[in-house]
């Protein structure tokens, strides 16, 4: 059984999971259930407790299964995002905050009381990571369980990038945060229409998870049926299922897919606010 992170309608998963599944059952000579958990937390619960042995999760998600559930870090997902101006092929990529063109703020200091927008407390790009650069500035205190309530007037939790940018571009908010793993067009429209003023990263891509205790055959097998999917013909799929910007897989480790994000949450304490076991 593979557990995956929540990305899309419950009906719209299953659909594309069909073929995913009929790929990997070929692969492996075995039947394969692909499921979805309503929550993050349900991802990594199904690790912890032996009900799934490998999962799809977000970098955040992933740390977590390493953590509580004793899970092995076995792949990277290598994107096509844009790091500054220029597209590239990579397991991560960077989130910048931006404010309007003609904004007095040059620096992160300057919006200390003001109002900004983040697209959601879970996010590792537009959450963490930003987070983490405001301790690293000296904006907010070091193992604090940081939060930005403290530095900012208010916080609004737009719900994703794109709501971010509207509320900058309504003038609703004073900045806001945009990531390079977006749609392309998006991540444009958004710095053609801004200034940033900081960056940070880098930050790591989704990956696959073992569940601990997987036997060494069943860990090559499914590493190598999960390969295979790197292949030109199963990107559409994968695009539908993983990530509009997917390429391929790489093989990994946590202690190197996830040095950035753990230093990120070493300095800031921050707690994933889905509650686990």
């Amino acid at each position: 059984m593979i557990a995956v992170q929540p990305t899309n309608t419950p009906e719209q998963l299953q659909t594309d999971a069909k073929a995913l599944e009929q790929f990997l059952s070929q692969r492996l000579n075995r039947p394969v259930e692909i499921v979805f958990p309503t929550t993050y937390a349900g991802v990594i619960e199904s690790l912890r407790f032996g009900h799934a042995q490998a999962a799809f999760m977000s970098a955040w998600p992933l740390a977590l299964a390493e953590k509580r559930a004793g899970a092995e870090i076995a792949l990277a997902e290598v994107r096509e995002v844009v790091i500054g101006q220029e597209k590239q092929e990579q397991p991560h990529y960077f989130s910048y905050w931006v404010v309007r063109p003609d904004s007095p703020y040059k620096t992160l200091a300057d919006l200390k009381g003001k109002k900004v927008a983040l697209p959601s407390s879970l996010s590792t790009s537009g959450y963490v990571a930003p987070m983490a650069r405001m301790v690293e500035l000296g904006l907010l205190p070091k193992d604090k369980q940081t939060g930005p309530k403290g530095f900012f007037g208010d916080v609004v939790l737009a719900g994703g990038y794109a709501q971010g940018w509207e509320a900058l571009k309504a003038g609703q908010v004073d900045a806001t945060v945009i990531a390079g793993d977006v749609s392309e067009k998006l991540y444009r429209e958004v710095l053609a229409g801004t200034r940033v003023i900081e960056q940070q990263g880098p930050i790591p891509s989704h990956g696959v998870a073992f569940a601990k205790g997987l036997d060494a055959q069943t860990k090559q097998a499914l590493t190598d049926a999960l390969m295979a999917l790197n292949e030109p013909s199963q990107r559409d799929l994968m695009r539908k299922f993983i990530s509009g910007i997917f390429i391929r897989f790489e093989p990994t480790t946590g202690q190197k897919h996830l040095a950035s994000l753990n230093a990120f949450l070493q300095s800031t304490q921050l707690e994933f606010v889905e509650r686990l076991r």
